[in-house]
């Protein structure tokens, strides 16, 4: 059965949707994105991946016609409609369709495309086993606090990992790790949760910012500061923080095992914290 999927105002099946070759998200990415998670037919904190939504759209200037209710309301409507248990919904969001023209157009109306995919997170064999992930240099642009559409930089590297059969990039400045391809990247040490400061050099992850409500009853502290590749791979644990894929435990980095290659106890432990909050309601306070 086709899925259904939202298309400016209307829901269509999936082979009916379509938008302008005008559309600016088309022709110069200008638009934003964000991919919210369903875990046993509930939202997972939705409302934080609109505001952040909201603030990527301001800092490009992009006006957002739809209220947080509205846009929350379609969420729950293509759930309905496609039956979804478990899996994400991408939302996507451009300054709309006008003849090509790198300044802002006067007027145009913005577009608003979303769709389900269906994913198994929850149980997904990988959290089990761990994932490999490949280093890479980070040649994305200067703002990646905005979520913005324009992920080129994104899929080469995670093309890079996926032609040596890992399932994550971790892109490099020099030996400092930045984010992975499409996460968060996190070190264990000595009980404690080690990821790199929100700036306009990171996206402030939503995931991420779950992971640190559970600090109290992870029973594991966390240091805000940047880590290299040379101390990740001599880390106790190593793991990833996305929508999709939760809390997913790293288990090489370019080959070489972290700790003893197999998922830790923190990782472990962080990852049920995470699924008892997402089948309890999946919103922070």
């Amino acid at each position: 059965m086709s899925r259904i999927v939202y298309v400016n105002g209307d829901y269509l099946p999936e082979a009916e949707a379509t938008i302008s070759i005008f559309d600016r998200g088309f022709i110069f990415a200008d638009g934003i994105y964000e991919v919210s998670a369903v875990i046993a037919g509930r939202l997972i904190d939705c409302d934080a991946h609109l505001a952040r939504l909201e603030r990527s759209c301001g800092e490009i200037e992009l006006p957002l016609p739809w209220s947080r209710a509205d846009l929350i309301a379609i969420h729950h409507e293509l759930i309905a409609r496609n039956g979804l248990d478990e899996g994400g919904i991408y939302l996507q969001v451009t300054r709309g369709a006008a003849d090509r023209d790198f300044a802002f157009p006067k007027e145009t109306t913005p577009t608003l495309v979303m769709f389900t995919q269906e994913r198994n997170m929850s149980q997904a064999p990988a959290a089990r086993t761990g994932i490999k992930v490949v280093s890479c240099p980070d040649i994305r642009w200067a703002r990646r606090d905005i979520k913005s559409v324009a992920l080129l930089p994104q899929v080469l590297a995670k093309q890079f990992a996926a032609a040596q059969g890992a399932a994550e990039a971790w892109m490099l400045e020099g030996d400092v790790v930045t984010e992975g391809g499409s996460s968060t990247c996190w070190i264990v040490r000595n009980r404690t949760l080690i990821s790199r400061p929100l700036s306009q050099k990171v996206l402030p992850g939503i995931t991420r910012k779950a992971v640190l409500a559970f600090l109290d009853e992870s029973g594991f502290s966390f240091e805000e500061r940047e880590f290299t590749l040379t101390e990740a791979l001599d880390a106790e644990e190593a793991f990833i923080t996305s929508a999709t894929s939760l809390v997913m435990p790293v288990v090489t980095i370019d080959g070489r095992s972290i700790h003893n290659g197999a998922p830790g106890p923190a990782t472990l432990r962080l990852r049920e914290l995470y699924l008892e909050f997402a089948r309890t309601g999946g919103v922070l306070g």
